[in-house]
């Protein structure tokens, strides 16, 4: 009995200390639908939860590292361009995104104390200037820059900042992010990501052994077990869940497993005008990883490299997401 004790000590010790299990991946044939769970009244209410909370004008407009120091870059953010550059401080700045003068797109300007100077003629456009510039509230995160150029929700106020998930903290941390447009509303992101049952079917080289925990899961709270997958054989096996902190956030937060506190948040971002058809969405996706696992630390010396594999994976799972998100709005909107 006692070297059957020490066997099984032994067992859970190496369990412990290495994360990938022996989880040969499925095939078709053997992999279980999802599809009862995936019940669409039960999607549309989680959806219409997430709606509920307000932005209150907020939205992501792009990556920290997006914005440097001394040159502006324009966005387009629910029908109109928005400059964002950086104040002498470092501070992220956000306006009007064409020049008062002759109306030049300041993108891609010098920008000299603070100020943005126009392409054109060299107009001076800051904080301080004469007409003053920086009109929007920006917020940078230290991983996404955020401008308050969104609709405030009725019975909601502007606030000084967004509305921010919790995060592992930065130097303990590798962030990587990318960007994509789709012909879609930002609800419809917004319920791709509620949907995490079709994780197995619509993307099975990623994820597997996949399960809702229903006793633990509510509209404004979906809880799960997946498996991220390490090839056909292996696969790390975590506990996460999703919630929504404004009406166009998702964050994943895995609260068990490899890797806790990790998170993968989704952000969607109106490129068109409220109401103009066809819209378009900028679905914006940020990893934070994190693990207290001596290898880790090794790949945060190494964060450049691990970031093009990060933002490799990240594309190819929004390659099909989109599509996702694509089809429910043609759907919702009679296209097809």
């Amino acid at each position: 009995m006692s070297l059957l004790r020490t066997d099984r000590s032994w067992r859970a010790e190496v369990r412990g200390r290495v994360p990938v299990r022996y989880l040969p991946q499925a095939t078709p044939a053997h992999l279980r639908g999802t599809w009862l769970e995936a019940r669409p009244a039960r999607i549309e209410r989680a959806v219409a939860d997430a709606l509920a909370r307000p932005t209150h004008g907020w939205l992501v407009v792009a990556a920290s590292a997006d914005v440097p120091r001394g040159r502006s870059v324009v966005r387009r953010v629910a029908g109109r361009e928005v400059v964002l550059w950086r104040d002498a401080d470092g501070g992220v700045l956000a306006g009007p995104g064409a020049c008062p003068h002759l109306g030049a797109r300041l993108h891609g300007c010098d920008v000299v104390d603070g100020a943005v100077l126009c392409r054109w003629h060299g107009m001076p456009l800051g904080r301080d200037t004469r007409p003053p510039w920086a009109t929007f509230a920006a917020h940078d995160d230290g991983v996404l820059v955020w401008a308050r150029v969104g609709v405030v929700e009725d019975g909601a106020e502007p606030t000084q900042h967004p509305v921010l998930a919790a995060r592992p903290v930065a130097d303990g941390a590798i962030a990587s992010v990318v960007s994509l447009a789709a012909t879609c509303e930002p609800r419809d992101i917004v319920a791709n990501r509620l949907d995490p049952w079709h994780g197995a079917w619509l993307h099975p080289y990623a994820f597997s052994d996949l399960a809702v925990d229903d006793a633990a899961s509510s509209d404004d709270r979906l809880v799960l077990e997946v498996a991220y997958r390490l090839g056909r054989t292996f696969a790390v096996p975590v506990r996460a869940e999703f919630t929504c902190p404004d009406s166009h956030t998702v964050v994943m937060t895995i609260t068990d497993g490899e890797g806790v506190g990790s998170v993968v948040e989704t952000h969607a971002t109106p490129l068109t005008a409220p109401g103009e058809h066809p819209a378009r969405t900028v679905m914006t996706e940020a990893v934070v990883a994190t693990s207290d696992r001596a290898g880790f630390r090794v790949a945060r010396r190494l964060a450049p490299l691990v970031r093009v594999g990060m933002r490799a994976s990240q594309t190819q799972l929004w390659a099909d997401d989109l599509e996702y998100a694509a089809r429910r709005y043609a759907l919702r909107r009679g296209l097809v």
